[in-house]
């Protein structure tokens, strides 16, 4: 398994270190991370894209994947559902928590719930990997 530190890196260089994607907690079945709410993550309103959510939930799951993918394997995003559920304001920032829901050779069903600063429900994200080899 990767440790935190060297995925971290990983995304650094890449999209979700351009969206500010701060992990937190590595653990084989649960990925923990943290992401400002800035301006040019937002709709014109100062709430927090929903494109924003999904590519944060999805990089969850593909962080998750990658802790638990035997050498030279690689994934990639099969499928993706989005529940909208709250908003999440300008300056503020919003905790992505997910949970392995499954863990296969071929695939991996992950699930993550997007919380505002007041640990509200904003998003529900389920998402399947496929793991490539």
């Amino acid at each position: 398994m990767h440790d935190l530190a060297s995925l971290q890196q990983l995304l650094e260089p890449i999209f979700p270190g351009l969206m500010g994607v701060r992990l937190t907690v590595l653990e084989p079945d649960r990925v923990v991370a943290q992401m400002e709410v800035r301006a040019d993550l937002c709709t014109a309103g100062g709430i927090l894209h929903g494109g924003a959510y999904m590519a944060f939930a999805d990089t969850l799951g593909a962080v998750g994947t990658i802790a638990n993918l035997p050498e030279g394997k690689r994934t990639t995003t099969t499928d993706s559902s989005t529940k909208f559920i709250a908003g999440a304001k300008l300056g503020t920032s919003v905790t992505g928590t997910c949970v392995a829901l499954h863990r296969g050779r071929t695939t991996m069903v992950w699930q993550t719930s997007v919380t505002n600063a007041d640990g509200r429900l904003c998003a529900l994200v389920t998402q399947t990997q496929l793991v490539l080899g």
